[in-house]
């Protein structure tokens, strides 16, 4: 069995680590760091450069020097090989990247070890989709002997934005893609969690990425996260993040006529039907809010319940909150750990706040996580209110933590309804033993994904996004190639 706590010290020991521009691990020109801190227990692990607009300026122009110079020559079946030894490197890897995540931002060991399958999975599909990229050989009605075809052409240089909530998959849900159609990259992680996506990156340049083609610039959102985003010389702004924030980045794309992919924030709603399977569904619908601490865009925070089984469903789900193991990240038998700040924890706290004086029902949690283990962290329990109405705040607002807001319902026609009116559209679930009731539902709620009798599962070979406030775009499947690929129209007379 690995000694985590052994290894987290040799990981990280509150020593600097630089970024990576153009082929170098540097610092700020500026010279300032921020602090990356364990959630957990508050601990230093490491310092990362500060970056601002200058530093941006530089990522930038060597991924464009890397996009119009050695990688252009790269052949598809190139790019394939190179993502290939990259997935062998990950997954040889993978026990410190994941360690990097549990101390960095919290999420359990056990469930970053899981998404082995999740992350290597996508390098080894976009690997296969590199060599399978193709234009169309099209018939057209000009006069004379014309002939007319597409080319798929790489975008150029796309600039990443992407949150702390899950750096592996996160990150490798950008660059992998970029780098199967040809583009470069210049990546900003959320300043709450850069180790990880640093510790890629380098695994990524010892596979034998040229410089340039992957630059992680590390800094704040306002600083270089702004910059990157109105960057006149990005062809596109990939972002995952908050609704709020998305719109910030859509502007300042927009000032420059540049392409902006939003994969945003959600309150998704759970349905469960008068025949739910509840011995099966019961344990899937906590998870789906309570899993790696509700600080998941896609968690189904809107519990809707068939008001004749409301009272057995409240009591055994409150049941199974309270169960639930709080705990650091390094203990394998964790199943809640830390929120990702103070910060987080006092805006979960706020939620808690106005749900009770609104006239919601605490059944369960309610408040931060105390006992042996936690000092210095920052623990919430997993919460479940009841008679709860859908124009309350914690029923409207994407509050990113452990807390589930419970609704009755009394027919099919009415859940959908009420589930359907959010501004957000991200995912949704349902619960049912009838074929036809799944159907009906899967067609008429308004998500990006809609799950039947389960939640949570993501595949590289299936799209994900959202529609309404939750974003455009998608992400995974043959469908995210276009997000990184123009097409070109050639017309040859041969007359």
């Amino acid at each position: 069995m690995t000694d985590w706590t052994a290894r987290a010290a040799e990981l990280y020991d509150g020593g600097h680590r630089r970024m990576l521009i153009d082929g170098d691990w540097t610092d700020a020109r500026s010279g300032a760091v921020i602090e990356a801190r364990n959630p957990a227990d508050g601990r230093l692990l490491a310092t990362v450069p500060r970056a601002d607009s200058a530093d941006i300026d530089r990522a930038v122009a060597a991924a464009r020097r890397a996009f119009e110079g050695p990688w252009s020559r790269f052949t598809p079946f190139e790019r394939q090989a190179l993502l290939l030894r990259i997935a062998d490197r990950v997954e040889a890897e993978w026990q410190d990247l994941c360690l990097s995540d549990t101390l960095d931002m919290g999420m359990p060991i056990q469930r970053s070890l899981a998404n082995s399958r999740r992350v290597l999975g996508m390098l080894r599909f976009y690997a296969g989709q590199a060599v399978a990229i193709h234009g169309l050989t099209i018939p057209n009605s000009f006069p004379g002997d014309i002939r007319s075809w597409t080319v798929r052409e790489p975008l150029g240089v796309i600039g990443a934005i992407i949150p702390w909530n899950a750096p592996i998959a996160g990150s490798v849900w950008k660059i992998a893609p970029a780098l199967a159609t040809g583009c470069t990259v210049v990546l900003k992680p959320s300043e709450e969690a850069s180790l990880t996506v640093l510790m890629l990156a380098r695994i990524m340049q010892d596979c034998g990425l040229p410089p340039g083609v992957l630059n992680v610039v590390t800094g704040l959102g306002p600083e270089a996260g702004a910059a990157l985003a109105a960057h006149p010389d990005v062809d596109r702004v990939a972002f995952t993040g908050s609704t709020g924030t998305g719109r910030a980045i859509a502007q300042a794309a927009a000032g420059n006529l540049r392409r902006v992919s939003l994969e945003l924030g959600g309150k998704s709603p759970v349905i469960l039907c008068r025949d739910a399977d509840l011995d099966r569904a019961i344990p899937i619908a906590a998870m789906a809010v309570f899993a790696n601490s509700g600080q998941i865009c896609i968690a189904g925070s809107r519990l809707f319940v068939a008001r004749e089984i409301q009272d057995e469903v409240l009591s055994r789900l409150a049941d199974q909150a309270a169960a639930l193991r709080i705990g650091p990240g390094l203990d394998p038998a964790t199943e809640i750990g830390p929120l990702i700040s103070a910060r987080q924890a006092d805006r979960v706290q706020g939620y808690l706040d106005r749900g009770l004086a609104q006239g919601a029902r605490l059944l369960t949690g309610g408040a931060r996580a105390e006992g042996p283990g936690l000092a210095g962290g920052h623990f919430f329990q997993p919460t479940v209110f009841a008679d709860v109405a859908d124009d309350m705040t914690i029923a409207r607002e994407e509050i990113f933590g452990p807390v589930l807001s419970a609704l009755p319902f009394d027919d099919l026609d009415e859940v959908v309804t009420r589930a359907n009116a959010t501004p957000y559209g991200l995912a949704a679930g349902v619960f049912t033993t009838h074929l036809g009731t799944a159907h009906k539902l899967a067609r008429r709620l308004r998500a990006g994904t809609v799950w039947v009798n389960m939640y949570h599962a993501i595949d590289p070979a299936v799209p994900f996004g959202g529609v309404k406030a939750s974003g455009h775009g998608r992400e995974g499947g043959i469908e995210h190639l276009d997000e990184f690929l123009d097409s070109k129209a050639v017309w040859i007379n041969t007359d």
